[in-house]
């Protein structure tokens, strides 16, 4: 499985019309094959970063799914409604990427995903995007599984955040490898202290994540990316 990561900087303007044309086009024009599915349309929210930033995950059978995705982008069925998208925003960075050996998240059965445009409750998910040393990426992998991953699932009922996946940038697709873990936000009420106190000093000391992956990275991103009332996966 392959997921096309996708973040859209999107006129301001435009932003309504954008997210009707995944809705009514887009996502319906991909749910008519068994190749590739839309899974998650989210908006970055607003006060957290860029304004007017939409992502979108795409999942793909495999590596000839990706290839004819493109093929009908650059010519084929989908080169009209592309066209018509990059008229409505600024820019688009896309990523290719394939999920860590410890992700819960491994393989998707397409069929399942709806693309009907049903509506759900919204969610919250937080998106770290990590750059590890370049030596030590693969370290850093099977440690985030070995030490991260356990220590959030030790939290229990009281973690804010659910991992529900993980992923590595494919070789060749991205201008430097990243990890980017997936996480819903369970306790939105508990993101408070996060951002508006300072890490407390037990977090800080050896044996816990945030100490011992300074050796491994020092540099991620975070961003809060709240999912439409129709996006396929919430």
């Amino acid at each position: 499985m392959l997921l096309l990561h996708e973040t859209h900087e999107v006129r301001g303007r435009c932003e309504d019309e954008f997210e009707a044309a995944w809705r009514e086009e887009w996502m319906p024009r991909l749910a008519k094959g068994q190749e590739a599915r839309l899974l998650y349309f989210l908006h970055h929210a607003h006060g957290t970063g860029v304004s007017y930033n939409a992502v979108t995950l795409t999942a793909l059978r495999d590596g000839a799914a990706w290839e004819r995705l493109v093929q009908s982008v650059d010519g084929g069925e989908l080169r009209d409604l592309a066209v018509r998208l990059d008229g409505l925003r600024h820019d688009v960075q896309a990523k290719v990427l394939i999920p860590l050996p410890w992700s819960p998240l491994q393989r998707i059965d397409l069929a399942s995903v709806p693309g009907d445009g049903r509506e759900h409750p919204l969610s919250l998910f937080m998106e770290d995007t990590v750059w590890p040393y370049e030596d030590r990426l693969e370290e850093y992998v099977e440690r985030a599984g070995s030490h991260y991953a356990r220590e959030m699932e030790g939290r229990g009922e009281s973690a804010l955040l659910e991992i529900q996946a993980s992923f590595r940038s494919a070789f060749g697709s991205h201008r430097r490898r990243e990890i980017v873990l997936w996480q819903k936000v369970t306790k939105p009420r508990a993101l408070e202290p996060l951002l508006t106190r300072e890490v407390p000093a037990e977090f800080k000391r050896p044996g816990g994540w945030m100490h011992d992956a300074l050796a491994l990275r020092d540099r991620w991103q975070s961003r809060l990316l709240r999912t439409t009332a129709w996006s396929p996966c919430f």
